[in-house]
């Protein structure tokens, strides 16, 4: 299975690796588990949620890694997206990446879409 991504402020993504791990930002804890895009979804979640934000990172976690705490669930638009139910172990972070805002929309690192 492809890559899902997770975008967050830089400050939260350190402090995230410092503990081991990330159990999510505010929405997360609200709605029960940690929100994740995929590939075909990132953009529009940097769009919707994001634009014009500085200092973020995004992060990319293999899905199959996560195992059964991973659903993949009906959301906006009635796409599926991934919820993670369970705090995400650091360690199984492919990578991270700063998410750079240009003046009218973020640039993507390539590994991104790779």
């Amino acid at each position: 299975m492809p890559a899902i991504f997770k975008i967050l402020d830089s400050l939260i993504y350190r402090h995230a690796c410092t503990q081991g791990q990330f159990t999510g930002v505010e929405i997360d804890i609200l709605d029960g588990y940690i929100h994740f895009s995929s590939v075909a979804q990132v953009i529009e979640t940097a769009q919707k949620h994001f634009a014009g934000r500085e200092n973020l990172m995004i992060m990319a976690v293999e899905a199959d890694a996560l195992g059964a705490d991973l659903k993949w669930e009906t959301s906006r638009g009635g796409q599926l997206f991934p919820h993670l139910y369970a705090p995400l172990d650091m360690r199984r972070v492919a990578w991270a990446k700063p998410l750079i805002w240009n003046g009218t929309s973020h640039d993507f690192p390539p590994e991104t879409f790779a």
